[in-house]
C-alpha cells in the first residue's frame, strides 16, 4: 500500500480512491493522474492487500484491475461488496477479458474500463461515481428530515379522539399488517401513513406516494408495476413500477376508491402473490412491500353498489384507521391555528403576534368542511393579506356555515380574496382611496386597475 503525499494535491474532505493493480508501473501512473484530478490516492498491488485496506479505513471509490496473481478483482470485489455494499467499484480490463467484466457488473461492480485506458472516460466514470454517492448520501438526508417531519411528536393535536387515533398508529407502525386509512379530503392521512412508514422498522427504506385518482387508468398499471420497453407507443426503456420502487419500504396507495375494476384485480393479485408483471412483460417479479391504502369514501357503500371489490377491502382493510374531520375534534383548532400562523408569518416576513378572541371563536365554531388543509388556506390567506398585529374576524374569509356551498372543500379563488380584501378595506376607509391603497400595501394607479378589474367602479 502506498498513499500519494503530495501536499499540494490533499484537500479538506476530499474524496479518497483507492487504485488496485499488479502493475507497478500501471499503478503508479493512475495514482499520479488521479491525484492531479484532486483526489487523494491510495494504492495496492493485489486484491487481498484491497480487501484488508477497506476494512481498515474508508474509501469513496475503488479502481481495480481485473487480473492480479493472488486474489483477482472479481474475488476482491465479492468481498468488498460483502464488507461494504455501498462503495462503487470500477473495474479495469483488458479487451479479452470483457466477459469477465460483465460478469463483475453482475456481482456488483459500479462500471468497466477496457486497458488501454481512455483518461476521459475514466474521469466521467469517476466523477458518475461520486455524484452517486453525493446523492445518496443527500438522500440519507433527506429521508432524515421527512422523518422528522412525520414524527408523531411533530403532528399538531390535543383533542380525544386524535389522542386515541395515535395511540392505535404507534401500536401497528411495528407490525407488518396492511392498513386502511379513511376519511374525509383535508384531514391529513398522507400524514398519518407517513408516520407509521417512519415508525417502523422500515424507515430506511423508500416511501413511495401515489394518488391513484390523479392518472388515468391507461397509465396507472405502468405507474403502479413498470413497463417493458416497446410495451407501448413511447416506453422507449424500461421502467421499475413504484411497487418495485418502493421495495424494502411502504407504498402509499391513496384515493385507492378511484381505480378501476380491471386495476382492482391487478392490484388484488399483486397483494396476495407479492409480486409484479411489468407491463409488456411476463416475469414475476417478487416484492418485498408494506402497503397502506386511503380513501375518502365509505367502501362498504361502494361494495354495495358493485364498484369495489370485498376481496380486495378485506385484503386492504387488516387495520383501520378512521381520521375524525376537524369540527369532530374543535380542541384542536386553536393549536393548529397557532403553529400555522407562525409558519406562515415567518414565511411572509410578517410581524403577526396572534388572532383576537372573537376571531378564535369564529374559527372554532366554523364547520371547515375542508377541514385541516382549509384551515392552513384561510390561515395563510389571512397573514399574507393582514396589515395589522393580530387577526380578527373581517382578516378571515370564509363562508358561514348557513351559506350554500359551492365546493366540497369552501375553498374560494385568490380573486375572490383579492376583490373581498378591497371591498372591506374601502368599507373600514369610507371610501378613501388613498387610505385604502396605503392599507392593502399597493399603489393608489394599482388600486385603481383593481377597482376596474373587478366592477367595483
Amino acid at each position: 500500500m502506498r498513499e500519494n503525499k503530495d501536499p499540494t494535491k490533499i484537500k479538506k474532505n476530499q474524496n479518497t480512491v483507492m487504485v488496485v493493480d499488479d502493475d507497478e508501473s500501471h499503478r503508479t501512473m493512475l495514482s499520479v493522474l488521479i491525484g492531479n484530478w484532486g483526489y487523494k490516492v491510495f494504492e495496492a498491488c493485489d486484491g487481498s492487500v484491497a480487501i484488508n485496506l477497506v476494512k481498515s479505513q474508508p474509501f469513496d471509490l475503488i479502481l481495480m484491475d481485473i487480473r492480479m496473481i493472488e486474489v483477482s478483482g472479481i474475488e476482491a470485489l465479492e468481498q468488498i461488496k460483502d464488507y461494504n455494499p455501498s462503495i462503487p467499484v470500477i473495474i479495469m480490463t483488458a479487451y479479452s477479458s470483457v466477459n469477465s467484466a460483465v460478469s463483475a457488473l453482475k456481482k456488483g461492480a459500479y462500471d468497466y474500463l477496457t486497458k488501454p485506458l481512455d483518461f476521459d472516460n475514466l474521469k466521467i466514470s469517476m466523477e458518475r461515481a461520486m455524484e452517486h454517492i453525493f446523492l445518496k448520501k443527500e438522500n440519507k438526508i433527506l429521508k432524515e428530515v421527512i422523518g422528522k417531519h412525520f414524527n408523531t411528536d411533530n403532528i399538531i393535536y390535543r383533542s380525544h379522539k386524535m389522542i386515541k387515533l395515535f395511540e392505535t398508529v404507534s401500536q401497528v407502525a411495528s407490525s407488518e399488517a396492511t392498513i386502511l386509512i379513511t376519511g374525509e379530503s383535508g384531514t391529513g392521512k398522507e400524514l398519518i401513513a407517513g408516520s407509521i412508514h417512519f415508525n417502523s422498522h422500515r424507515k430506511n427504506g423508500p416511501f413511495v406516494k401515489i394518488n391513484c385518482a390523479a392518472i388515468t387508468e391507461t397509465l396507472l398499471e405502468s405507474e403502479l408495476f413498470g413497463h417493458e420497453k416497446g410495451a407501448f407507443t413511447g416506453a422507449d426503456r424500461q421502467k421499475d413500477g413504484k411497487f418495485l420502487q418502493a421495495n424494502t419500504g411502504t407504498i402509499f396507495l391513496d384515493e385507492v376508491s378511484e381505480m378501476s375494476q380491471t386495476m382492482q384485480v391487478k392490484l388484488l393479485r399483486v397483494l396476495q402473490e407479492r409480486e409484479v408483471i411489468r407491463v409488456g412483460g411476463d416475469k414475476n417479479i417478487k416484492i418485498d412491500v408494506r402497503v397502506i391504502a386511503a380513501t375518502n369514501k365509505n367502501l362498504l357503500e361502494l361494495i354495495s353498489k358493485g364498484l369495489f371489490r370485498h376481496d380486495l377491502y378485506y385484503r386492504l382493510n387488516v387495520i383501520s384507521l378512521e381520521l375524525p374531520p376537524l369540527r369532530e375534534r374543535r380542541e384542536d383548532i386553536p393549536i393548529l391555528t397557532k403553529h400555522f400562523l407562525e409558519i406562515f408569518s415567518s414565511k411572509n416576513m410578517k410581524k403577526i403576534k396572534g388572532i383576537t378572541p372573537s376571531a378564535m371563536d369564529y374559527l372554532i365554531k366554523y364547520d371547515w368542511h375542508g377541514n385541516v388543509r382549509e384551515l392552513m388556506n384561510v390561515i395563510e390567506r389571512a397573514v399574507v393579506l393582514s396589515s395589522s398585529e393580530y387577526l380578527d374576524n373581517n382578516d378571515f374569509y370564509i363562508r358561514s356555515n348557513n351559506e350554500k356551498e359551492e365546493s366540497d372543500n369552501d375553498i374560494i379563488t385568490l380573486d375572490e380574496v383579492e376583490k373581498n380584501a378591497i371591498i372591506k378595506t374601502l368599507e373600514l376607509t369610507k371610501g378613501n382611496k388613498s387610505e385604502t391603497s396605503r392599507n392593502l400595501g399597493i399603489t393608489r394607479k394599482t388600486l385603481h386597475t383593481k377597482l376596474k378589474k373587478y366592477g367595483i367602479i
